[in-house]
């Protein structure tokens, strides 16, 4: 079997390598860390989470249930870590990221197959067969690297992670304990919620206009909008956090019976439920200004942060540009590119391109062709969307039933006002491909 070098240790390399080296082949994982740090992350462990602790939605018959049922069935290690690590968060897969990274970490380290080197890769050999799964923190010397491999300039754009708050520092005389609809994977109330009258909002709502922010590099913050900080959104209007991250729909509020003009949500974020994280709240303010204006939520008077927001660089490809869907570089064939470096949006679905890459790369390893997943599968559309997006505009995705081929016009006419139906129709038609593909070309993956 063929060697197969990965360079990155964050969800998509591990991934990779875990694939690759229970197909038979020995596979060499690269991970600067902890020896070269970056700037949000804490240790040298394998799967280390620094945004959300969440894996968003695990609901039958959504989109990201679907790209995360289909990875069950092929075997997905960081993952099946993944439901070890779960704690309460309603309707999403939300894990302990300390248990998480420990999971992942041993399993690499204890794979026989996978060994481990603690090195910066600064440069990419296009005599081996490699998955580059660094990351939106891929450091200078690399990312000029690929740079000169790929021809282009690297894209980026600087993305934030939102605070996490002390448990015990939260007052439960003012927060409530729901789920939005009520809605949860086992019916428990999983968020705790921070909810304000319109004179608070509107003094929150001010605060976040007069804060300090940290200044942006290179002058600039082009922000990815799906992660737009709150202070950014609030310089939009009086009301987008409203109809945004403090959208108060679905909640109510025991002790008023009413719904809250606005509200903050916190979920928790470890086993012991001594944290808990801001939902939506990510942000790029000063750190003393952070807690100046949180404290205004109500039932975070006296909060005290474990980890206050911060900006980070987010660097990824040109992949229609210059990917094939197979995930690796039309121009270097054997050169894989996976996770948000390539230009994914979303854990579940980093994971989801390490999984295709470390088996595609086992694939060339044995002197064969690369596959390319179904269409009709979350993962197959997945990889549709990196490799064929339009090249001068592109934007990191999530996975999303946009991102799946329509139905048939006469499924379309037959259930055009039953969109549950119709998500339940798309995700019976995926896994059947992905079934079918498997039996062809995939025998050891189990459903």
């Amino acid at each position: 079997m063929g060697l197969i070098h990965v360079i990155g240790g964050g969800l998509a390399g591990p991934e990779a390598a875990w694939q690759a080296a229970r197909l038979g082949h020995r596979v060499v994982l690269c991970e600067m860390r902890p020896g070269r740090p970056t700037p949000v992350h804490r240790s040298g462990r394998f799967g280390e989470l620094v945004c959300s602790n969440s894996l968003k939605s695990d609901t039958p018959g959504t989109a990201p249930w679907l790209l995360k049922q289909e990875m069950r069935w092929l075997g997905s290690l960081v993952l099946a870590a993944a439901v070890e690590a779960r704690v309460p968060g309603g309707q999403a897969l939300t894990v302990d990221r300390e248990i998480l990274a420990d999971t992942v970490t041993r399993a690499i380290e204890t794979e026989p197959r996978i060994e481990v080197r603690r090195e910066e890769v600064t440069e990419i050999s296009t005599d081996r067969i490699t998955v580059v799964a660094t990351g939106p923190l891929t450091s200078d010397a690399l990312a000029g690297a690929i740079g000169r491999l790929t021809g282009s300039e690297r894209l980026f754009f600087y993305d934030a992670i939102s605070p996490i708050v002390e448990a015990d520092t939260i007052d439960p005389a003012v927060v409530f304990r729901a789920s939005r609809y009520g809605k949860s994977i086992d019916g428990s109330d999983d968020y705790l919620n921070c909810p304000f009258n319109r004179e608070e909002y509107e003094r929150f709502h001010q605060a976040l206009l007069g804060a300090e922010a940290v200044a942006g590099h290179d002058g600039e913050t082009p922000f990815f909008e799906a992660c737009l900080p709150i202070e950014e959104l609030a310089r939009r209007g009086p009301d987008t956090l409203r109809f945004g991250p403090m959208k108060p729909v679905g909640l109510r509020d025991p002790r008023s019976g009413r719904t809250p003009y606005a509200v903050v949500q916190l979920r928790q974020e470890n086993l012991r439920a001594d944290s808990y994280n801001l939902v939506g709240f990510q942000n790029h303010l000063k750190y003393g200004e952070q807690a100046r204006v949180l404290r205004l939520i109500p039932g975070l008077k006296r909060a005290e942060f474990t980890r206050f927001g911060q900006i980070h660089r987010n660097t990824y490809i040109n992949a229609p540009a210059l990917l094939s869907a197979s995930l690796d570089l039309r121009d270097h064939r054997g050169i894989f590119f996976a996770g948000q470096i390539s230009g994914v949006e979303g854990y579940s679905e980093a994971i989801a391109t390490g999984l295709m890459a470390g088996r595609n790369a086992a694939r060339m390893a044995e002197g064969r062709e690369p596959l390319v997943w179904p269409r009709e599968t979350a993962l197959g559309s997945l990889a549709h969307y990196i490799s064929g997006a339009d090249a001068g505009n592109y934007q990191p995705a999530n996975i999303t039933f946009d991102l799946l081929p329509g139905l048939a016009e006469d499924d379309r006419r037959r259930l055009a006002h039953d969109k549950p139906a119709r998500r339940q129709l798309q995700c019976r038609r995926a896994l059947e491909a992905l079934e079918d593909f498997c039996a062809r070309h995939e025998p050891v993956c189990a459903a």
